[in-house]
């Protein structure tokens, strides 16, 4: 349930919403505005084998013009293809429209079926860095239990599908939320199998690093989302990935070290013989080649000195 409620909390936010919207749908123009996301229930109910269950959206929205639903839209985050994801879009569809269907009291006080109609819009936004090889269609789901008689009978429906990691590198420049930088990581991900991260601007840092976090599972973003919160304490926001994670790095590093000095602490104490002495010399050389201890402090706990050191570097 944490993990379901934290892979949203980005994407519901109306400036994220409405920017991936504007770039997949309609080419990075500023067709849907912020100010005119409204939020929807995302859960429905249907019955199977006779008992009502619940159905949940990722995150939904009503778009509106003034007091016009333009439309419904929602979204479904898959780490994984699925070949069942057309029935699934389908049973999300197909509530959100029998909604529409209700009977309210008019103002002579008789009962009067709602004439509010809008077009539903389902984005499946799939985060693999390896091609959708699953079902795109309610055809290609029934495969060949479709007979081929009731074919021309029965609508296909097919899935929008958004590969995320195969966007172009002019589509992710086109997003101006902090969505463009998990489009920018999966991108690089899937064409260099590594990510350097960048300077752009994070709004939302603590709700982009745990959707990173669900999403990659890379231990760096949950490192990095109580590192935000530290920072958000002291007051000291992270403004960009480039510096978020280098301040979990960092963190790394003086962690390392604090333990790696802890043990030359306790090492010392004990009291060395000359055997020890060329094992303890040969382990503070290796925490100055792995950027753990400077020089200056391996100096400190040998017999050599700085020139001396560097040059058994």
């Amino acid at each position: 349930m944490e993990k379901d409620m934290t892979e949203k909390m980005l994407e519901d936010y109306e400036d994220v919403f409405a920017d991936i919207v504007n770039v997949l749908l309609f080419d990075g123009e500023r067709r849907m505005k912020e100010q005119e996301l409204e939020r929807a229930a995302p859960r429905s109910v249907y019955k199977a084998d006779g008992k009502l269950r619940e159905q949940e959206r990722d995150v939904a929205k009503y778009w509106r013009n003034n007091d016009i639903r333009i439309a419904f839209l929602g979204f479904e985050n898959e780490t994984a293809a699925e070949d069942d994801m057309p029935f699934r879009v389908i049973g999300y569809d197909g509530a959100a429209y029998r909604d529409q269907i209700f009977y309210e009291k008019g103002e002579d006080g008789k009962r009067r079926k709602s004439t509010v109609r809008y077009p539903v819009l389902s984005l499946v936004l799939y985060f693999g860095t390896e091609r959708w090889d699953k079902a795109r269609s309610l055809y290609e789901a029934l495969g060949d239990r479709l007979d081929k008689d009731l074919e021309p009978y029965i609508h296909d429906y097919k899935i929008n599908l958004f590969e995320i990691a195969f966007l172009t590198d002019e589509q992710v420049e086109k997003f101006q939320s902090d969505f463009k930088i998990v489009a920018d990581y999966f991108v690089q991900v899937r064409k260099n199998k590594d990510y350097k991260p960048s300077e752009t601007k994070i709004r939302h840092v603590r709700e982009l690093m745990q959707l990173m976090n669900v999403l990659t599972g890379d231990s760096r973003f949950e490192e990095a989302v109580n590192e935000a919160e530290n920072r958000e304490k002291d007051g000291k926001e992270l403004k960009s990935m480039c510096e978020v994670l280098d301040r979990v790095e960092q963190r790394g590093i003086d962690k390392g070290k604090k333990e790696a000095l802890k043990v030359l602490d306790q090492v010392e104490q004990r009291g060395i013989d000359k055997g020890k002495k060329e094992g303890k010399k040969e382990l503070l050389l290796e925490l100055v080649r792995d950027n753990v201890i400077t020089l200056e402090e391996a100096s400190k706990r040998s017999e050599k000195n700085v020139e001396e050191l560097k040059k058994m570097l």
